[in-house]
């Protein structure tokens, strides 16, 4: 069953959510209603062309800090130097440019105009954060994200430049502010970097502390 939200700040069990993961439409993208979604194990995810749809898969996929896998050629771009990470530098830039990744089987973005303002909102507020990867002055890549407790709930990341947001998500796991970086989406470079599935009931656990 999907639920349709109004405007009293509230989301249904995460539990109730379809096979997909959808769990809820429509509500806003206010301060208070997106950490409350994050709080629950809830995401936006959406486009231009339809409402605000909230989801809640019945599996995560995430990368412990501990668990993250360096390649030997990754460790050889480390060494190297030729890149400078900073954060929360530039998070407006960060989330642009994640907007404007082309992402396979998908036509156009799910960074729209609202979103971005919302996730500008969280970050002025100090709940969203963002890495900036840095090649000579230029902004070569990064990801952004909210920060549940000890969870980081990775939204986006981009590269204009190879292994540059590999060195962002590096950065971010060697930080050791986060017990649990949520990855949301498959993919299989993540995966060769030691992400992996766990299941909503653990997820929601480690959200709440335990």
């Amino acid at each position: 069953m999907i639920f349709r939200l109004d405007e009293r700040l509230l989301f249904p069990d995460p539990k109730l959510a379809e096979e997909d993961g959808l769990l809820a439409v429509g509500g806003d993208l206010s301060t208070e209603r997106l950490l409350l979604a994050y709080q629950n194990g809830i995401f936006p995810w959406y486009s231009d062309e339809t409402p605000i749809l909230w989801y809640s898969p019945f599996e995560r996929f995430v990368l412990y800090p501990d668990e993250l896998k360096i390649s030997n050629s990754m460790k050889q771009v480390l060494r190297s130097g030729k890149f400078t990470v900073t954060v929360n530098q530039d998070f407006k830039s960060v989330i642009e440019a994640c907007s404007k990744v082309p992402r396979e089987g998908q036509d156009g973005t799910w960074i729209t105009d609202d979103m971005k303002r919302a996730y500008v909102q969280l970050h002025d507020k100090g709940y969203a954060h963002s890495i900036e990867v840095w090649h000579e002055n230029t902004l070569a890549g990064g990801l952004y994200g909210v920060q549940i407790g000890t969870v980081f709930c990775g939204e986006s990341m981009f590269s204009v430049m190879s292994n540059a947001s590999k060195i962002a998500l590096i950065h971010l796991c060697k930080s050791g502010l986060y017990r649990l970086i949520d990855c949301q989406v498959h993919t299989s470079h993540l995966e060769s970097m030691g992400a992996r599935l766990i299941s909503r009931n653990e997820y929601l656990k480690l959200l709440n502390g335990q």
